[in-house]
């Protein structure tokens, strides 16, 4: 019933609770958001930033993005693109040694390590040593920047960060598809629908 009677607003206004990784909302959901707030400033968004897969049945949140495709079912959900990553490096430190000898790796934590850039940076490196794991790529991104090691990250948030530069683009890591999900109950919510064609207009096309 709470589902059914938040999809029934008629007017695209209140808060909309959005799911997503705390990268993905800084560097690629933040641009959307700022053009939703300009057409529709009754619409107060917030940003659940993290891993968790939220229950979208139980409004937990009111739609998510994530990497990993929605199988629950009565969620309506899209694949928005497939975004490129890298490996990268601090600034004014060499390339990395062919097999990786001497060198840091950072990766993301246990729960995530067998995503296939984890895999991916092990494989092309089989005599590097893991130095740092996190499950966010903005820290990851950061400690990078600092000279701890290298990262695979999404291209997006690598080539914005400030000390990073892009190691042998010629050989990139897999990419990774971006879902876009919601309940079905929730369809007819006017802030819902807004962002959501924002977020298919803006991000499916770039």
């Amino acid at each position: 019933i709470e589902r059914r009677l938040a999809g029934e607003s008629a007017q695209p206004e209140g808060v909309l609770r959005i799911s997503s990784a705390d990268w993905f909302a800084c560097y690629v959901l933040a641009p959307v958001l700022k053009e939703l707030g300009q057409r529709y400033p009754l619409i107060a968004p917030e940003v659940i930033a993290g891993h968790r897969l939220f229950d979208l049945a139980r409004r937990d949140a009111d739609i998510a993005f994530r990497i990993v495709p929605f199988t629950e079912p009565d969620i309506v959900h899209r694949k928005l693109t497939t975004l490129s990553y890298g490996v990268y490096a601090a600034v004014g430190l060499p390339d990395p040694a062919p097999q990786g000898e001497g060198l840091g790796l950072i990766t993301m934590s246990i729960a995530q390590a067998h995503y296939p850039d984890v895999l991916w940076l092990q494989q092309r490196y089989p005599l590097a040593r893991t130095v740092f794991t996190s499950s966010s790529r903005t820290i990851q991104a950061r400690m990078c920047a600092m000279g701890q090691g290298v990262a695979v990250l999404p291209r997006v948030l690598g080539d914005q960060v400030p000390g990073l530069r892009l190691v042998d683009p010629q050989d990139p890591p897999p990419g990774r598809d971006i879902w876009m999900g919601y309940h079905q109950d929730m369809r007819q919510m006017d802030s819902l629908r807004a962002l959501a064609d924002l977020a298919s207009s803006m991000i499916g096309s770039a």
